[in-house]
């Protein structure tokens, strides 16, 4: 909400300058979003003038030549394009080196061969209105020529783009951030604008309100005025509105928008000569009804939405936006004026289904207090007197359903000690309180406080009082830091947690980066993937009011995020890259919201080492991958295998799903060129992920530790050539079971292919490491167990003895 400050200071004016007073208010919990300057500078170079003689520019048919007594000895000639400009009237002048809105300095200029030492403004030039069309022309009484023209008009001053948090609607008003900057600053606070009502309860008026749905309308109060007219708003109520970001329509219209601004509570003007029936009934709306509102958007409405009609039917959306066919005209002579009370989860909801949010809807749907109804009345009735000439009939429709009552809270000393960790004095927890609008009396053990009407549905306990009273005593200054109470409470880890953390600590400990992805996605992430339409991941979770298309759906995999990454960085220039994520991801479940568990996926691109002389670069490639998933696995004490399995997004023949006790646990490999290339991704990019739900239960729960250095091991090179189709892995898993207990380790150390092995064979070379944990092994008891490997290859795989 915009705050022009001249405003604010109006009721609460503390001799602080704006930025201070901003300081303050931020401080005690009034969060402001920024400040701007509204209006013009130099305010000394502004002045009232009265036109002289205003004739025909020689030169030019639209512009005239004016001589304006601006108090000095020598009349001004200004050159001036408004039509309406004529002698006899007071003006608004600005003078040579007057600053105007945007910071543009006025000089003396030659228009069209003719002088103008100055000009004559507009409402807009002011910014204290739209209107464009001509020049201000100010009541002449008692205005003489020089006169500053800050005396006349407000010239400018800054705004507050003040944003208070949902349960503080009664920010939303001016005189509602006055009351937090009087609790702020110990600045006087002036009465409250509605202290004094002109209107009255009783009386025969002619109209009538029916509240058919109470539940949705808590409280409707109307009152009636008649010889109204309708027209332009005085300068200052335009300039009010300007500022704080509303435009200026009609003097009625903006006297229900002025209203609340001030109060917080909206109103709406009915024309109730365009009233059918003089009689306006609350109700739900029917399935299908139709409204075109104020912005002549025609909305269909439905049960759910509350509704004001009239005899014809619908006249307005309840809370949220008037219809055009009772919107006050220029031909209006009466109007019956709304301020009510909706409930604000059902406000919400139709705001929220119709896509139409208003400054009325914002505040019904925080939760207003029925009281304020006849606040926002008070402060109307006694404005559209003025400014519209209106004469008011006795009576007030008050239709009230609201069971509100006073709630009395006991804030006790010791609560205030202990949940602040200070002692704060009685007598300054109570002056605290009564800033801020509280009814306060003294008990035994502390305060009884009777929590204000419009705080009722924010301030419910005793801490609700204490978080009051800790704003404003001033918590980075008086408040010490203190360790709260605690009974045997000691933070640690779980050992799933553990082991995720040091999953994690591996990839960092090998030179690769974290990042933290949007769990949000686009639908086109899965098209861009290649993931077919039959897949598991298409089975993914809706987001109902995404803030976007391109955040429509919970991520199922975490690639897409770590290509994004990428993509960013290599048109960045960074070529070489190690990311991982270590985050959710989600699947669409019939049980549950969504199927979610824990992965942790890694990409890496480009050269693995820093460039150096010694050696050729190597580079990022499907073992690579698999190299850092066994660095992980392997810390992580869990057994593993990789098989061979397509994927859409990887490269067909460089890539494996990773197996952990035979089911799937993740996959590892180069991403299909394809793919790479839909993020601009040019150069060959491998990745894994695992389920790290799946790979923690696997994990033991401790790890035990064996002898390794007391005996020698045996190590011995074993070569097999083996059919091309046979993956190193099978060979090594036969190798492994035949080797049996004495058999600790089987590595593949080199590949041959050739002339030497025959076509379609290949030849695998493993290193063998043989040791016993009792005994130093000899050649003849690693003999047999050789020939057991030997003999299992030739068997089960079709291997033979490379001589």
């Amino acid at each position: 909400m915009l705050v022009p400050v001249e405003w604010l200071r109006e009721h609460c004016a503390p001799d602080l300058p704006t930025a201070e007073l901003v300081e303050r208010l931020e401080m005690t919990g009034t969060e402001i979003g920024g400040v701007a300057a509204r209006g013009v500078g130099a305010h000394e170079r502004f002045v009232v003038g009265q036109v002289l003689t205003a004739e025909q520019h020689p030169d030019a048919d639209r512009l005239k030549v004016c001589t304006v007594d601006v108090g000095e000895a020598e009349p001004a000639h200004i050159v001036c394009g408004a039509p309406n400009v004529a002698a006899g009237q007071t003006v608004a002048v600005a003078r040579p080196g007057a600053i105007m809105p945007g910071g543009i300095k006025l000089k003396r200029a030659k228009l069209r061969g003719q002088v103008s030492d100055g000009m004559i403004l507009a409402e807009d030039e002011l910014e204290i209105g739209t209107d464009h069309a001509g020049i201000i022309v100010l009541e002449p009484d008692e205005l003489q020529p020089g006169v500053p023209l800050s005396e006349v008009l407000p010239l400018g001053t800054d705004v507050l783009d003040v944003e208070p948090t949902p349960n503080r609607p009664d920010e939303l008003g001016i005189y509602g951030v006055a009351r937090e900057l009087h609790a702020a600053t110990g600045a006087p606070l002036g009465e409250p604008p509605w202290a004094e009502d002109p209107g009255s309860v009783g009386g025969d008026l002619p109209a009538e309100v029916v509240v058919e749905a109470p539940d949705l309308c808590p409280r409707f109060t109307a009152r009636v005025f008649e010889d109204v007219t309708v027209g332009p708003s005085p300068l200052w109520l335009k300039a009010r509105l300007t500022a704080a970001g509303q435009r200026p329509i009609n003097n009625v219209v903006d006297v229900t928008n002025y209203v609340m601004l001030l109060t917080g509570q909206p109103l709406h003007a009915f024309d109730l000569d365009r009233v059918a029936g003089g009689r306006l009934v609350v109700r739900r709306a029917r399935e299908g009804e139709r409204l075109i509102t104020l912005d002549d958007v025609p909305r269909m409405l439905g049960p759910e939405d509350c509704l004001i009609a009239d005899d014809d039917g619908p006249t307005s959306i309840a809370g949220i936006m008037g219809g055009e066919r009772s919107e006050v005209s220029e031909s209006t002579t009466r109007v019956l004026l709304e301020a009510a009370n909706w409930h604000g989860p059902a406000i919400n909801a139709t705001s929220a289904r119709l896509g139409l949010r208003s400054e009325a809807s914002a505040r019904y749907e925080k939760g207003l207090a029925p009281e304020q109804t006849m606040d926002a009345q008070a402060v109307a009735t006694a404005l559209l007197t003025e400014v519209a000439g209106a004469r008011l009939l006795p009576g007030t429709i008050d239709v009230d359903n609201a069971t509100t009552q006073d709630v009395v809270l006991r804030l006790r000393d010791v609560t205030v000690r202990r949940l602040l960790g200070v002692d704060i004095d009685r007598e300054e927890q109570a002056a605290h309180l009564r800033a801020l609008g509280f009814d306060v009396a003294e008990t035994d053990d502390g305060l009884d406080v009777t929590v204000p009407y419009w705080r009722r549905e924010d301030v419910t306990r005793e801490a609700d009082l204490v978080e009051e009273i800790a704003r404003l005593h001033g918590v980075n200054e008086n408040l010490p830091a203190t360790l709260p109470s605690r009974r045997g409470a000691v933070g640690v880890l779980t050992p799933a947690q553990r082991l995720r953390r040091r999953a994690e600590d591996v990839l960092v400990g090998r030179g690769l980066s974290e990042i933290a992805g949007w769990s949000f996605a686009d639908r086109v992430v899965l098209d861009r993937l290649r993931i077919p339409a039959d897949s598991p991941l298409r089975d993914v979770v809706e987001i109902e009011n995404p803030m976007s298309e391109t955040q429509a759906i919970l991520r199922p995999t975490i690639i897409g995020s770590l290509l994004d990454a990428a993509a960013a960085n290599v048109a960045r220039g960074a070529r070489d890259l190690g990311l991982f994520e270590s985050a959710a991801v989600y699947r669409a479940s019939a049980t549950e919201p969504s199927d979610e568990h824990h992965a942790l996926a890694a990409l890496i691109t480009g050269r693995l080492q820093p460039r150096s002389w010694r050696a050729q670069d190597a580079t990022a490639d499907v073992f690579a991958a698999k190299a850092h998933v066994a660095a992980v696995l392997g810390a992580l004490r869990v057994g593993w295998s990789a098989a061979p399995a397509p994927w859409p997004f990887l490269h067909p023949g460089r890539s494996a799903e990773v197996l952990v006790d035979g089911a799937r646990a993740g996959f590892l490999g180069e991403v299909h060129p394809l793919v790479a290339a839909g993020w601009d991704i040019e150069q060959p990019v491998a990745v894994f992920a695992l389920d790290l739900g799946k790979v923690i239960a696997a994990a033991p729960e401790m790890t035990l530790y064996a002898d390794a250095v007391s005996y020698p091991p045996v190590r011995q090179d074993l070569a097999v050539i083996l059919p091309e189709e046979v993956p190193a892995g099978d060979a090594a898993r036969v190798i492994r079971r035949a080797g049996g207990a004495l058999l600790t380790g089987a590595d593949v150390f080199d590949v041959y292919t050739g002339a030497q092995v025959g076509e379609g064979r290949r030849s695998l070379a493993f290193a063998l490491t043989f040791r016993a944990p009792d005994r130093t092994l000899t050649d003849e008891d690693v003999a047999p167990v050789r020939d057991r490997i030997v003999t299992a290859l030739r068997d089960e795989l079709g291997g033979e003895l490379r001589g």
